[in-house]
């Protein structure tokens, strides 16, 4: 690890960086150019204390989860990324099957989506970055961890509490664009990849994933139109937009509904009271 290397590139990276660049606003004056250590430790869900001390030269070396979540918040390049992760004592990631780096361009889009819910996706469905008005609707994603990371892990391995985001008539069709979701994520890495590992462990855990996995079925698709359950709010009804990157390895999913209806009231609600209790 190259403490006097890390701690200046992470300095350089957040003095390139204004509030507007990451969807933050400019608040009071600023006495320092770029983005405040406490903006940063904010965007990568870290402390602002540890963040200080890696640009100190004094901090513990970085996990991999750390610095996935600084890449992301500093807005690094695949080679600013992999850079990072050197300095770091790390080896750079495997570009391939590496799914917890999310391209500046799909996160400039997002960090202009404030009153909607949007979040980012892997092609094994899990949640790499989302915005506030998700959080509130869908639950933060940012505390778990292995194969709970998963929507499609989740969906069979703790159904009691996964389904309950959906209506039971809309829980068949969810269940097989799941399976047909992770059909397409197997075929890609290998048999060695992440996705064979989740299929051996949910064959082994559920009689509905061995049935739907033998059918077969390949797709990588999201409904256009959901009804989504909230806990508190009941039924809203959502229309499902994906843009993909362009070698499909991930999406920018926003969920809208019509001006004026009852959804739109529902979400506006949900933006405003943030992941408070009703």
């Amino acid at each position: 690890m190259d403490r006097d290397a890390l701690a200046d590139f992470l300095l350089r990276r957040r003095e390139a960086l204004t509030p507007a660049d990451v969807g933050l606003p400019a608040g009071a004056r600023r006495r320092t150019a770029g983005l405040r250590r406490e903006e940063v430790a904010q965007l990568a869900t870290m402390s602002t204390d540890y963040y200080a001390r890696l640009e100190q030269r004094r901090g513990p070396q970085p996990s991999v989860q750390i610095l996935g979540s600084l890449a992301r918040a500093l807005r690094l390049t695949e080679d600013e990324r992999d850079y990072l992760f050197r300095l770091s004592g790390h080896s750079a990631p495997d570009r391939v099957t590496a799914t917890d780096y999310v391209r500046p361009g799909i996160l400039r889009v997002l960090d202009r989506l404030h009153d909607t819910p949007a979040f980012v996706v892997s092609v094994l469905d899990e949640v790499l970055v989302q915005n506030d008005a998700s959080r509130a609707l869908i639950g933060d994603a940012g505390s778990l961890t292995g194969m709970d990371r998963s929507g499609i892990y989740r969906w069979f391995a703790s159904p009691q509490t996964e389904r309950l985001r959906y209506r039971e008539v809309d829980q068949v069709r969810q269940s097989r664009s799941l399976v047909a979701t992770l059909r397409a994520a197997h075929a890609v890495p290998g048999a060695r990849s992440r996705a064979c590992e989740m299929v051996t462990a949910l064959s082994a855990m559920s009689d509905e994933f061995v049935r739907l996995w033998e059918a077969h079925e390949v797709s990588r698709r999201f409904e256009q139109h959901k009804v989504m359950v909230h806990p508190e709010l009941g039924e809203i009804e959502v229309d499902c937009q994906a843009l993909f990157t362009e070698d499909e390895s991930q999406a920018l999913i926003v969920l809208t509904a019509p001006r004026g209806s009852e959804a739109a009231g529902k979400l506006e609600f949900l933006r405003v009271l943030g992941t408070q209790t009703v």
